[in-house]
């Protein structure tokens, strides 16, 4: 019997995830995944289920949204994307990308990017970009800007801590980002 092919019934949502702790975080991220509509056969069909969750929306109006199903893990994990992030088309910053972009900002100007990483140890603190964003107004000529980068981050943190919620999820990420090696 061959087997027959999926058809996508696609959704878009706009969603907003604020929490003050890891747990809360990955609690209410995992519950939100937890309410999709899951695949489904219908008249000898199979129709599988893809979400597109836009979470953030940049000052420059571009957004970052979350890709789910993944293929990565096959679980509750997802993909963070960015709008028109490399040479006008969608990107998954992955982490070595963010790596490469601390090395950048290195480069430039070390102390400001000391006081870049205390934002991004904010970040990794559960506390949400734009609030950070609204008194820190540290910008770099090199790589993507701070409320990019912050926000990246935020949402590779909580994949993380699904990813890896019995061991230390955001941890191995943050250890990285904070050692003098990124890469």
């Amino acid at each position: 019997m061959v087997e027959p092919e999926n058809i996508p019934e696609s959704y878009e949502i706009t969603w907003t995830l604020k929490g003050s702790t890891r747990k809360e975080l990955k609690d209410k991220a995992v519950l939100k995944f937890l309410s999709e509509k899951g695949g489904y056969w219908k008249d000898g069909k199979k129709y599988a289920t893809k979400y597109k969750y836009y979470v953030e929306t940049l000052a420059d109006g571009r957004r970052i949204y979350l890709l789910r199903p993944t293929w990565k893990n096959k679980g509750i994990d997802f993909q963070v994307c960015v709008e028109k992030m490399k040479d006008g088309k969608d990107a998954k910053p992955s982490h070595q990308d963010v790596f490469n972009d601390l090395n950048l900002k290195t480069k430039e100007d070390s102390e400001k990017e000391k006081r870049l990483l205390k934002l991004i140890d904010r970040v990794w603190n559960c506390e949400d970009p734009e609030d950070i964003l609204k008194d820190n107004h540290l910008e770099f000529k090199s790589g993507y800007s701070v409320e990019m980068l912050l926000k990246i981050v935020k949402w590779l943190f909580i994949e993380q801590d699904i990813t890896y919620w019995n061991y230390d999820g955001r941890g191995k990420l943050k250890r990285t980002i904070d050692g003098d090696e990124h890469n």
